[in-house]
């Protein structure tokens, strides 16, 4: 199965290293920012979502108005709007984008971040309201005639809804989480499973997990694995070093004076003395704390120096080092790859110029020689014992 790859945007320019200027929704950027991962060959773009952020949704049909086939990632938190009405919602943007969305579920990992929007459940009540939410959602995209449900958090009567998503039999479901709630709700529902970029040892423990939560669920084939990184490249190995040397300092002196990487005010707690609830930004700060790098080319610094505030751990080094880090991935059973970078817009071309054809290629090889030694074995002659 090809790989798939996955950016981000946002409506302003804005990162780690950039502080945010111009206004918070700049059409604009956001229309250049989103044709430069078509351009650069991105197969998806996710859209975020925060307490604070601009709609998704909104972001996400502005989008689909200016660019041609890229598709569009929607971060959703189930409980602020009736799962009926998602569903209505999204199935639509389905229709205008001619069969271009996916939503990405985030059930929530601060209680600070959750109680801006109103949000009092506490996290394992939130996984449980999640899971009842998307068992609404895929019934309502799903179901031929009108249903009724009762669960733990919703109740409904005899609903059904005229507008269905193009793709059939429903629009994919990516989720994201590290919690054993996370795996146990998500081994159940996604399509696809988001893991922040630990170490390979961790990813494949995690991966054994998410597995174990749809095997726990009845299910035959597990979600696939999407993981997180921010590419750092270089023409050398050393010049993406000074690079990262660099990108750090900045993230060190921004520490100093703002508590926020992506606006005016922090959607998680930030900076190096951060203590965060979610069990994600959790585990990159425990591989950091034992080593700065690991494996081939992953950099957990970055995840230090911001308190691990979102996918914050980089692969470093020349596109042909960080292209083999991907599919050391790969390898152990990953099939998503979301990359952005430090200077997102530029990064996002750079990469679909350097590393994206490089992980293809492999790919695709190694998928013809798979091929090829699978249409051998199958054209070999069977060996007959002789009778005795």
């Amino acid at each position: 199965m090809p790989v798939e790859f996955i950016g981000m945007i946002g409506t302003t320019d804005v990162s780690e290293t950039r502080p945010a200027t111009g206004p918070v929704v700049d059409p604009d950027f956001t229309r250049r920012f989103a044709k430069a991962h078509e351009e650069a060959g991105f197969d998806r773009i996710l859209i975020g979502y925060s307490s604070a952020s601009p709609d998704g949704g909104q972001v996400a049909a502005h989008v689909a108005a200016h660019t041609e086939r890229l598709g569009l990632l929607v971060a959703h938190r189930p409980g602020f709007v009736a799962p009926t009405l998602a569903a209505r919602t999204f199935a639509t943007l389905d229709q205008f984008s001619g069969g271009r969305v996916a939503v990405h579920i985030i059930t929530g990992g601060h209680d600070a971040e959750q109680r801006r929007d109103g949000d009092y459940l506490p996290k394992d009540e939130r996984y449980a309201r999640s899971d009842d939410y998307l068992d609404v959602l895929t019934k309502a995209w799903t179901s031929e005639g009108p249903f009724s449900h009762e669960g733990s958090h919703y109740r409904l009567d005899d609903f059904h809804a005229e507008v269905r998503p193009v793709q059939q039999p429903r629009i994919p479901l990516y989720f994201g989480g590290s919690s054993e709630a996370a795996y146990r709700v998500g081994g159940k529902h996604a399509d696809v499973f988001a893991l922040w970029g630990e170490p390979l040892a961790e990813t494949a423990e995690q991966i054994a997990s998410v597995r174990a939560g749809a095997l726990a669920a009845g299910r035959s084939t597990p979600p696939r694995i999407s993981v997180s990184f921010r590419p750092i490249l270089g023409r050398t190995e050393e010049e993406a070093w000074e690079r990262a040397q660099g990108i750090l300092h900045t993230i060190q002196n921004r520490t100093a004076g703002a508590g926020s990487f992506v606006g005016k005010r922090a959607i998680l707690p930030a900076g190096p003395g951060a203590q965060p609830q979610n069990a994600g930004s959790q585990r990159l700060l425990a591989a950091a704390a034992r080593a700065d790098r690991h494996d081939r080319a992953l950099w957990t610094a970055p995840a230090a120096a911001t308190g691990a505030a979102g996918n914050s751990t980089a692969l470093v080094g020349t596109p042909e080092t960080v292209a083999q880090a991907l599919l050391d991935y790969v390898d152990i059973g990953v099939s998503t790859l979301l990359i952005r970078g430090y200077d997102p817009l530029e990064d996002a071309l750079d990469y679909g110029r350097e590393l994206l054809p490089l992980v293809r290629a492999e790919v695709a090889h190694r998928e013809r020689a798979a091929a090829a030694a699978s249409a051998a074995l199958a054209q070999a002659p069977v060996a007959v014992g002789s009778a005795r």
